[in-house]
């Protein structure tokens, strides 16, 4: 006796479908070649749009006019610094220049002074004094200072030997007269002393 099924054809779809298994631990697939990326649309339309070649063209584009200003910004900045360094180079001097402007100011009123009254030589000398005077306190002021000479050992980097006398005031190899003044500007040397060196107590 043959017993007939009581499975419907419902029951035998059901049957043939393989169970489904949830497993938390197991990561999403990723999408098969060629598919759509869902997460890059959404951020598309987070955005507000989608991500097209003309877009990516403009940005490109708008990349590269940022760069030529940028270059155009840099050259500007470099000459206009090459500019302030000429003109800082070329009038670096006029500070000092006002300074002996005014002594050659004083100097002048001096000698109209003097033409004016011939008798007041007096007056002369004591101007030009002051003048020079001035001169000096200018030239120490913008760094440039008289080199110190008479009783100082001869160094020949700050003195220019002229003559070697014997002297019973100065030892040996010491300055004993400055001819003419040497100047230096800071640590340099405008122009060295001219001087007479002794040689020492004259020996009998």
């Amino acid at each position: 006796m043959n017993t007939e099924s009581n499975n419907t054809p419902e029951d035998e779809v059901f049957s043939e479908t393989p169970d489904l298994q949830l497993n938390p631990d197991a990561s999403a697939p990723e999408p098969a070649k060629g598919s759509l990326d869902f997460s890059a649309a959404a951020e598309a339309a987070e955005t507000g749009g989608e991500v097209t070649i003309e877009s990516l063209q403009a940005q490109l584009a708008d990349a590269e006019k940022r760069v030529l200003m940028a270059h155009a910004d840099l050259d500007n900045f470099r000459r206009r610094t090459r500019r302030d360094t000429q003109d800082q180079l070329r009038y670096a001097s006029i500070g000092l220049i006002g300074e002996v402007l005014e002594s050659i100011d004083n100097l002048q009123r001096a000698v109209d002074t003097y033409e004016a009254d011939p008798n007041n030589v007096d007056g002369l000398v004591e101007g030009v004094k002051i003048v020079s005077t001035q001169i000096a306190t200018t030239l120490e002021n913008h760094g440039c200072k008289k080199i110190e000479a008479v009783g100082q050992p001869f160094d020949p980097s700050l003195h220019q030997a002229v003559q070697m006398q014997a002297s019973e005031e100065f030892e040996s190899n010491v300055v004993m007269k400055d001819l003419r003044p040497g100047f230096q500007l800071h640590d340099r040397v405008v122009r060295p002393s001219q001087v007479f060196v002794s040689t020492g107590a004259e020996q009998k």
